[in-house]
């Protein structure tokens, strides 16, 4: 996992994300919408799909009630919107590689606002797959460790499981999947006991643009808060790497 920490992003923006859990609940709540109506209804235990973005909603603190009822209204029980999944391409400043993916009711609506922000910030949206091969799509399960917690019985948990990597932080496990084998590693380590911090399939760079100067990465965090800011979009990649300063204002 060099190069990548997902649990380093998480504390980076712990401090925003609390300021916004009504935002972050309702985008997940989009996603609960979409996996019971495109993974196999609203039964968890018939719908893999539905089981593991349960799993991201109760990572992030979503209450119970706010999960059942966006499951209630994705199954007729409701008005649920239909939403669209679209992911868009592009260049930041510096030549950072940035990947978004959002859910919408008007395909319209969100094409000309992502445009407009990466015109605005950024060096230009581009077609679909110009910088998509500069990631790998993998699964990202960070578990909270805590001081009574043996590492080589998370490791090994993890690894008899299928996942592929694990790595330690000094307050987290971070373990990573192929995306096939992910709800499978994931059910094993909730079985297991451990509580998750973040638990989703994420997209990996496979190199990363180191980014030294102040103002540049400043740019490129403009550009990355004004895309999570906008209401249908539900996540952004990127492959920078930026000042550790930078990275903790952020």
């Amino acid at each position: 996992m060099s190069g990548h920490s997902k649990w380093a992003n998480i504390k980076n923006k712990k401090a925003k994300t609390d300021a916004v859990k009504g935002k972050i609940f309702t985008k997940i709540g989009r996603e609960l919408v979409m996996a019971v109506k495109q993974g196999g209804g609203p039964d968890p235990s018939a719908n893999s799909k539905l089981k593991d973005v349960i799993a991201k909603a109760k990572a992030a603190n979503m209450p119970n009630d706010n999960i059942n009822r966006s499951i209630k209204k994705a199954a007729g029980e409701g008005d649920a919107d239909n939403y669209d999944s679209i992911t868009y391409e592009g260049y930041g400043p510096c030549g950072v590689a940035v990947i978004v993916d959002a859910l919408t009711d008007n395909r319209n609506r969100t094409a000309s606002d992502i445009r407009h922000l990466f015109d605005k910030f950024g060096n230009g949206l581009g077609n679909t797959g110009c910088v998509g091969w500069m990631f790998d799509k993998k699964g990202v399960i960070v578990i909270e460790r805590t001081s009574s917690m043996d590492e080589d019985e998370v490791m090994m948990t993890a690894l008899d499981a299928g996942a592929e990597d694990f790595a330690t932080q000094d307050d987290a496990f971070e373990v990573m999947t192929a995306p096939e084998d992910f709800s499978v590693v994931r059910e094993a380590l909730e079985n297991a006991g451990y509580e998750f911090i973040s638990a989703e399939l994420d997209m990996i760079p496979k190199t990363t643009v180191a980014i030294t100067d102040g103002e540049d990465a400043e740019k490129v965090l403009r550009l990355i808060e004004n895309l999570e800011d906008n209401d249908d979009v539900q996540n952004v990649y990127h492959n920078a790497d930026l000042p550790e300063e930078e990275e903790e204002d952020y």
